[in-house]
């Protein structure tokens, strides 16, 4: 008792229905991931996806790093705190200016006064001021406040006199930032480190690092020093954070005399927050887009991958097939590649079966007819040495000879046919004339003298209108020989004395619904015809039906062979009786042979 091993395509289905089983048993969210997973197993489907999202991240990150909208950012703060800043330096030249330029004060005693306090008294007489700072403090305040801006008044010499970010509205607590190292030591975390490194990559490369000097000498910025000689400047830092400070400085003037200079300058993280929000919308709507492209890089994927697998798959079975026929995918309902892809691939195999199962009936037919020649020769060769008399040794070899020779012609016409195809192939087809062609051929057939006393006539139609019309193309020596069978099948079945017609041409045909110009070659006989049911079986191998012809006379593959070579160059050959029309009597079979003409 054996065992067959089961095929690939029962381990298929095994393994199809134990997936659906598995699938019953899953929770919806476990379906679609194992669909995923699964899906994912096509490389194909992985480099549909890896591109369509690689190309989107390559552009959002470009996008990222290129978009202009921070420099517009900081272009549009830089003009507002300049206007800002000449509105405030204006008011403080009209009302905190010193017109003595001599104002004694300690400004650490200012700083320490609460709103509306003076400051008369205690001054140090080796103290000048071009501004009255005790002025500027509530103008300053209350200009500066509201729009979350640091201002700083440096006096003509460049010393601080007043820092906005040390006044307040309610009590004289001074505020202090921790020194860069200080802070970096109390918020330098590794993952706020790696995040300052992202931020700086993506922001602007050479852009200066912003140190608070406190109360040096404010000429130390340029900005500072540029506004002390009567004009505004501006520049853009970034601090130890990497967040964006953008400083202006203008000069405050009094009837054209430089009395001190302001500086504005955004608090950090302002200007970084707002291109963070921009950023953080556009990754938002980069995460829905990759979503989007997942989801449609997935259809595109499963229209795309999954149809070639299947046709794969049917491929790889067809190519393993044994014991039954598979089938490809039917996708030509689709218009594009993978329909013509699966059109061409069920065509291609069924040709292959076709062709499998003509060569299987032609080994079935070859053996066969091998088999009666054989079988007749072994019976005279058994039978030869029981012969006792001259007349019956010579029957039998007369029984031989003949099947050697039955032998010899049916090998020869099979050898003709087998190699017919692969030599049709590989030559290539040239223009031939067929009035040349079919001329040559009949005075042939009538310079050789059979003793049947048939003569061949040859009737070509005239076309004046057309340069050569009955140019084909094709191969003149297979032609020939087609046109050689039939005019020999032909006079096989004449009586004597009867004739062999052959006409020459042009005719117009419809195939698939379309007219198609061509040359028609008719062979007429005087003949018995052809039965009414054998006007097809003709045609087929080894086909044979010559009731006057001794037995094994004619191998059968003449006609066939000249089907195969009228169809290898796009014609077709059919075959009809000739009647009279009044009596419906039979005169004589008709061959037609249609082959495409040139022009």
């Amino acid at each position: 008792m054996s065992v067959d091993a089961p095929s690939a395509g029962q381990e298929a289905g095994d393994s199809t229905a134990l997936t659906q089983a598995e699938a019953v048993r899953l929770s919806f969210p476990q379906r679609v991931l194992a669909a995923l997973v699964a899906r994912f197993g096509s490389s194909l489907t992985r480099r549909i996806v890896v591109l369509n999202l690689g190309g989107l991240l390559v552009l959002f990150i470009s996008f990222l790093y290129l978009n202009q909208f921070r420099e517009g950012l900081i272009e549009a703060r830089v003009q507002s705190l300049q206007t800002q800043g000449e509105i405030i330096a204006a008011a403080i030249a009209a009302s905190a200016a010193v017109e003595t330029d001599a104002i004694t004060i300690d400004p650490e005693k200012l700083l320490q006064l609460s709103p509306g306090e003076s400051a008369s008294g205690d001054v140090d007489p080796m103290l000048e001021f071009s501004i009255n700072p005790e002025r500027v403090g509530p103008v300053l305040r209350r200009l500066v406040t509201p729009t979350r801006t640091r201002a700083r008044i440096y006096d003509r010499e460049g010393y601080l006199l007043i820092d906005s970010r040390s006044l307040t509205s309610r009590s004289n607590i001074l505020r202090f930032e921790l020194p860069a190292g200080q802070q970096d030591e109390a918020r330098g975390t590794w993952w706020e480190r790696a995040w300052l490194s992202m931020r700086g990559w993506f922001g602007s490369v050479g852009v200066p690092v912003y140190e608070d000097i406190g109360v040096g000498n404010g000429r130390a910025y340029p900005e500072v020093d540029s506004a002390l000689n009567g004009g505004p400047s501006s520049i853009v830092r970034v601090n130890t954070r990497g967040e964006t400070i953008v400083s202006v400085a203008v000069p405050i003037q009094r009837f054209r005399v430089v009395r001190g200079a302001l500086l504005m300058s955004t608090q950090g993280g302002d200007i970084d927050k707002i291109i963070a929000s921009e950023r953080w919308a556009l990754v938002r709507i980069f995460l829905v887009s990759a979503g989007v492209m997942f989801l449609l890089s997935m259809l595109l994927a499963g229209a795309i991958a999954e149809p070639m697998r299947k046709l794969a798959e049917a491929a790889e079975r067809v190519r393993r097939g044994i014991k039954s026929r598979q089938e490809i995918p039917d996708f030509t309902n689709r218009s594009d590649e993978i329909g013509h892809l699966s059109g061409a691939l069920r065509d291609m195999t069924g040709a292959l079966y076709n062709r499998i199962d003509a060569i299987e009936s032609f080994a079935a037919d070859v053996a066969h007819e091998l088999k009666n020649p054989l079988t007749s020769l072994r019976s005279a060769v058994e039978t030869l040495p029981m012969a006792r008399s001259d007349q019956s040794r010579g029957r039998l070899l007369e029984i031989i000879q003949h099947d050697v020779r039955r032998l010899d012609r049916l090998i020869t016409d099979i050898s003709d046919a087998s190699r017919l195809d692969a030599e049709l192939a590989r030559a290539d087809m040239q223009p031939v004339d067929l009035a040349r062609l079919l001329d040559a051929v009949v005075e042939m057939a009538n310079q050789l003298d059979r003793g049947d006393g048939v003569a061949c006539i040859l009737d070509i139609a005239q076309q004046p209108g057309l340069k050569n019309p009955y140019l084909v193309m094709g191969h003149d020596l297979r032609i020939g020989q087609v046109v050689t069978n039939l005019i020999d099948n032909a006079r096989s079945f004449s009586p004597s004395g009867g004739n062999v017609r052959i006409a020459l041409r042009r005719a117009r045909i419809m195939t698939r619904g379309a007219a198609r110009d061509g040359v028609e070659i008719i062979v007429d006989d005087d003949g018995p015809g052809i039965p009414a049911h054998a006007f097809e079986r003709i045609f087929e191998r080894f086909y044979t039906d010559r009731p006057n012809q001794g037995f094994g006379q004619n191998s059968g593959l003449g006609l066939s062979i000249s089907r195969q070579i009228v169809e290898a160059h796009g014609g077709r050959i059919t075959a009809t009786n000739r009647v009279k029309a009044s009596t419906q009597e039979v005169l004589g079979a008709r061959f037609t042979i249609w082959l495409p003409a040139q022009s």
